[in-house]
This record gives C-alpha cells, structure tokens and sequence, in this order.
C-alpha cells in the first residue's frame, strides 16, 4: 500500500521561512518524479514545483522562482520544500505527489501525478 504524507505546514509572518516534507511509502519512491502543489481557498491547484527522479532537473511555477527549493533524499524516501521569503499569496494546502514515471516537465499537470499526500496547511499572515 502507497502512502505519501506530508509535513511541516504551519502559521508563519510574511518573509518567513518553513520546510514542508513529503515522505513516501510502498513504492520505489527514488523511481519516481516528485511534485508539489498548493490549493488556496476558492481557487484551482496550482503546481509549484517538481524534481525528477536523480534530481537532475528541476521546475519552479513562476511565483515562487528564488524563494522556493524543491530538493528530494531518496534513501529516505522523502521529498522536501524550501520555501523562503514566504508572501501571504503562498497561503494554502500544500500537496506532494509521485509523478507516474521519472519525468519533472513544467508546468505541472496534475493527472501525470498518481500518488498524493493529504496535504498541509501553510498560512502566511500579513
């Protein structure tokens, strides 16, 4: 059975900084592209970042290039999120998710992704 749980949402002020995980069982998580996506209230899923299977490339949604940094360890089968500098407009449920082959292509499409996480929840006050 494949589980992806994430970690490490939070409260934070404008210009803060958090480190979301994403921690993966059941699968041959080193195999497999990792995205992250995020969902603010009212609003469609937006893709973020993705980080292909040896971590040779990597792709930043517009809105977060500089401020963000997806980077994975795959002998612990975890995925992590940088976020720095973080802008009330990064406020929503973040998402993690096992791309169906090795590939990070942007922008993200959500249907090349087939194992998701339950999310977690980052705010950022202004």
């Amino acid at each position: 059975q494949v589980q992806v749980v994430e970690s490490g949402g939070g409260l934070v002020q404008a210009g803060g900084s958090l480190r979301l995980s994403c921690i993966a069982s059941g699968l041959r998580f080193g195999a497999y592209a990792v995205g992250w996506f995020r969902q603010a209230p009212g609003k469609e899923r937006e893709g973020v970042a993705c980080i292909r299977w040896d971590e040779t490339t990597t792709y930043y949604t517009d809105s977060v290039k500089g401020r963000f940094t997806i980077s994975r360890d795959n002998a612990k089968n975890t995925a992590y999120l940088q976020m720095n500098s973080l802008k009330s407009e990064d406020t929503g449920m973040y998402y993690c998710a096992t791309e169906l082959y090795g590939f990070c292509t942007g922008p993200l499409r959500a249907y090349e992704y087939k194992y998701w996480g339950q999310g977690t929840q980052v705010t950022v006050s202004s």
